[in-house]
């Protein structure tokens, strides 16, 4: 009798563990499927001769079911590596975390950088990235370029967060936004070394030999990574290292307008879907004395509210101990936490 019913609990056991090994496993936890993406598009609202003159290069990685996508968008001397840095710990990327969360992304070049085109840099301004940010929204929204999306939630960095500013309250074509390192004050008194790292492409060893680009581009002095995106914290080298090895380039007009509508202008007043404003703690560029208040969540919302419409229905974050490139901190998994949170209430997988 009781080697019977050690043998049926272990068929038992058998059963349930087969079982288990059966149960799908949730598309949240499933590698996502990356691909390449081109899109074309166009320097101004109207195409030149109605053509799409210029391509926008994308990575684009897709768990099975999502129907969410993330554009996001790199900011000034940075590329689509922002979002997944080669070689970095896995914690350091946001493309991943947004993947395992359930949303497909697709992390964007900006036009001049990376793998897209590169026009003359005098023609570049933060609207016309827009336009071109634009063109792949809604590639993305009729499956022109690949999978066809239900919802696009539009996420920037920096200068790409005004690039992002700037196409959700002038084409009303996304479902949320979400602005980092980027606020309505800036930090006139410290921001000024991240300035002064910037030099002409001509003289940068490896920015120098990018075929057609012009010498009107700007990128960070060699060592300067640091200084310009890290100051206030944590030093990791090897994060430093590989920022520095991705570095990328700027045209001097995109920061002309980014300024102008991005923070002289309440350009966001026009944004009309849910808002989320995420900063470092110790942003060096826009957070500090005279600047905007990021000790908190609350003081960085008390600060950023009057500029956003009730319709954004604004959301704030403050990563601590970090600067301004908050994706390579060590406690960046807080960002992306508070990102899929907030998105699944806002806007949802």
């Amino acid at each position: 009798m009781r080697v019977l019913l050690r043998r049926m609990a272990a068929a038992v056991v058998a059963v349930l563990s087969t079982g288990a090994l059966l149960i799908p496993t949730p598309a949240s936890a499933a590698e996502a499927a990356c691909r390449d993406v081109n899109v074309p598009v166009s320097l101004l609202p109207v195409p030149l001769l109605g053509l799409n003159d210029q391509n926008v290069y994308g990575r684009l990685c897709v768990p099975a079911g999502s129907r969410t996508l993330q554009v996001l968008v790199p900011g000034g001397t940075y590329n689509s590596a922002y979002y997944d840095l080669p070689n970095a710990p896995e914690s350091r990327s946001y493309r991943k975390a947004m993947n395992k969360q359930g949303y497909a992304t697709l992390a964007i070049d900006r036009l001049g950088t990376g793998r897209s085109s590169k026009p003359l840099g005098a023609l570049l301004t933060a609207s016309a990235q827009a336009n071109a940010v634009h063109h792949v929204i809604q590639a993305m929204r009729n499956g022109t370029a690949g999978p066809k999306f239900d919802r696009i939630v539009l996420v920037g960095h920096s200068l790409g967060s005004a690039t992002v500013m700037i196409e959700a309250g002038t084409y009303r074509d996304v479902d949320g936004v979400v602005i980092t390192g980027f606020t309505h004050r800036i930090a006139a008194l410290t921001v000024l070394p991240t300035f002064a790292s910037l030099t002409p492409v001509l003289l940068d060893d490896a920015m120098s030999k990018v075929p057609n680009r012009d010498p009107v581009y700007l990128t960070t002095t060699k060592g300067m990574r640091y200084t310009a995106f890290h100051n206030q914290s944590p030093l990791d080298q090897k994060i430093i290292d590989a920022d520095e090895a991705t570095k990328d380039v700027i045209a001097p007009g995109e920061m002309v307008d980014a300024v102008l509508l991005g923070v002289v202008l309440p350009y966001t007043r026009l944004i009309n879907v849910p808002v989320l404003v995420a900063m470092g703690e110790r942003d060096s560029a826009f957070c500090g004395l005279l600047a905007s208040d990021c000790s908190t969540a609350e003081s960085l919302r008390g600060g950023e509210a009057p500029y956003y419409s009730p319709a954004a229905k604004l959301r704030t974050f403050v990563l601590p101990n970090y600067g301004h490139s908050i994706n390579y901190a060590p406690n960046a998994p807080l960002l992306y936490n508070a990102v899929s949170d907030w998105a699944n209430e806002m806007v949802g997988r």
